[in-house]
């Protein structure tokens, strides 16, 4: 790291000290509490890392599967916003008024939320205010994307930033993406104005601040939090060739191709059950058979940055870790990895070469003119949706949808063997991501307030999954209701049902299909007609579910974020934060 940049990071962090005197007060913390580190990465689908299934490289996230315990039936919200509210606040993300992402502000007017929609509550403490009131510090770098629209300009309100809902220091970038060669940054509460050097990456950028964090705490007598969030691997798709030129040959044989070989493998590896089945690729999803040696051509090197944008970051990663094993704090730091929703499916069968949300205007000839543009910092690139669906392997579907593709991706817990003592080992039971502060909080033996301040918080809906960290036989979470852009499902024991909603029409006259996971994994057969009584249950389930946590009438989605059956083939243009 160059000296100016050590300098801005010390520079930010006696800012902190100078900021935080009630947390410095709080004086030394007992040893057993770890240190927490919560590590999210973003639009990347259920099979796209090594240790899930992936053909790409993740050595470091594996050693944390190794070192841990990797859960196979982890569910997000299905886009970021919902899942990252969700993570912070242990509650729902309609209760805390994320149903989506903020970006949607000003167009959901008709909705009975509209006047409190994407402003979390004050009396909804996250575990970041939680874990300080503890005593720990608390630091949030990368991305955050909590924030009202009307809350992103100069001189507008922060009550939505990290350091009023309880972060000690923030650096990253505030909305659902930016740029990796030249990023939007933030610094605490203001906008930073930065020249970015040849060769910057904003992975690197975010690591190299988590590492000065981390080095200046060492021998610091109370624990800390940090929640390091990478915008990988969402578009725009941008790394250094040396990252994605391996895997050029590796993705030219298709999506249909990896798509397979990631079934066997995920079997092999026993990440899936052997009877799992591999639902048909979606209606409208080409075939790679299909398409024309211009678009292979140009498809598999969207795929090829994409696979080594991960890669890179899981370098970044590695590097974070080796920061703490030689600060000596890697025993003491429970590590929770996540991503937030399925892999993205927003840049429909083209994808997107020179603008995210962009419809892509180029011939695949053009395009193939240019395909060492793919990846720098003159393309904002997605792949086509295709991909997403082997990213999702071997799921029904991808982000933005009810099913398993848009809601279920990879969770690695990591802690010392004291607290993991089968290391390695995969854990089966159910867990959403309501269930993560209550987890972190427990174990850093402390939970959220009931009040603060003579405030009466907001219900907690997630419950800690602790014992099933110690005990492969514990129970795990038996129900979960969801919802988004009108599309709903349930989860009660084995049992899952999905309405997928036609816009503009009564809810009554949804559809719904039944799905049995203990014997269906991937959600492949439909068993509603066989099971009428189950689905019955399961509709009631979903309304009393709603109206324990939300208590509100469902709205009609607005008309740009709903459409038919087979709706999200792309993106409406004007959205631009999923």
């Amino acid at each position: 790291m160059n000296l100016s940049r050590r300098h801005f990071t010390r520079s930010l962090l006696a800012a902190t000290a100078l900021a935080c005197p009630v947390a410095a007060r709080l004086g030394a913390a007992p040893a057993q509490r770890p240190n927490i580190i919560t590590i999210v990465l973003d639009d990347m689908g259920y099979s796209d890392i090594g240790c899930f299934g992936a053909e790409i490289r993740t050595p470091a996230i594996d050693s944390l599967a190794r070192g841990g315990l990797r859960f196979a039936h982890f569910d997000t919200k299905a886009v970021c916003a919902s899942t990252r509210a969700a993570l912070l606040t242990g509650r729902n993300s309609h209760t805390v008024n994320m149903p989506d992402v903020p970006d949607l502000t000003g167009v959901m007017g008709k909705d009975p939320m509209a006047a409190q929609l994407f402003r979390m509550p004050a009396n909804a403490q996250t575990m970041a205010q939680a874990l300080k009131r503890h005593g720990y510090a608390t630091w949030a770098v990368g991305k955050w994307h909590l924030i009202p629209m009307a809350e992103l300009g100069q001189g507008t309100p922060r009550d939505h930033w990290p350091l009023q809902r309880g972060f000690d220091s923030f650096y990253g970038f505030p909305r659902g993406w930016t740029d990796q060669y030249r990023p939007e940054i933030v610094q605490g509460n203001d906008y930073v104005k930065r020249d970015f050097a040849e060769g910057y990456h904003l992975s690197v950028d975010l690591a190299d601040h988590a590492i000065d964090l981390i080095e200046h705490h060492k021998g610091k007598d109370r624990p800390f939090y940090m929640n390091l969030a990478f915008g990988t691997a969402h578009a725009p798709l941008q790394v250094p060739r040396d990252f994605s030129k391996p895997y050029d040959a590796i993705y030219a044989k298709g999506w249909d191709a990896i798509r397979e070989e990631r079934f066997a493998r995920m079997k092999r590896m026993g990440i899936i059950p052997q009877n799992t089945l591999l639902p048909p690729r979606a209606e409208r999803d080409r075939a790679w058979s299909s398409l024309s040696e211009d678009e292979k051509a140009v498809f598999a090197r969207y795929m090829a940055v994409y696979a080594g944008f991960i890669e890179h970051c899981d370098r970044q990663i590695g590097r974070v870790l080796d920061a703490l094993r030689q600060s000596g704090q890697m025993d003491n730091t429970l590590i929770v990895l996540l991503t937030d929703n399925g892999a993205a499916s927003e840049a429909g069968q083209k994808g997107e070469f020179d603008g995210l949300y962009k419809p892509n205007t180029l011939t695949p000839a053009q395009q193939r003119a240019r395909i060492d543009e793919i990846g720098t910092g003159k393309t904002q690139a997605e792949y086509p949706r295709p991909w997403a669906y082997a990213g999702t392997t071997p799921l029904r579907r991808y982000k933005l949808w009810p099913y398993s593709g848009g809601t279920r991706t990879p969770m690695i817990v990591h802690w010392p063997a004291a607290h993991v003592p089968d290391a390695g080992a995969i854990r089966r039971q159910f867990v959403d991501v309501v269930d993560i502060a209550p987890t972190l909080l427990e174990a850093a033996g402390t939970s959220f307030d009931a009040s603060v301040d003579g405030v009466a918080q907001i219900p907690v809906a997630g419950r800690s999954f602790l014992p099933v960290l110690r005990n492969a036989r514990a129970a795990g979470r038996q129900t979960q209701y969801f919802e988004l852009r009108g599309n709903r499902a349930i989860t009660d024991g084995p049992w899952r049902a999905i309405a997928m909603h036609d816009c503009g029409k009564p809810y009554a006259q949804d559809r719904w299909q039944l799905f049995n996971l203990e014997q269906d994994f991937s959600e492949n057969t439909d068993l509603a007609t066989r099971y009428p009584a189950q689905v019955e249950r399961l509709k009631a389930l979903w309304d009393s579910e709603w109206q324990r946590h939300v208590g509100k009438p469902l709205p009609q989605p607005v008309a740009f974020t709903c459409g038919p059956r087979d709706l999200f083939d792309r993106a409406p243009v004007s959205i631009q934060g999923d």
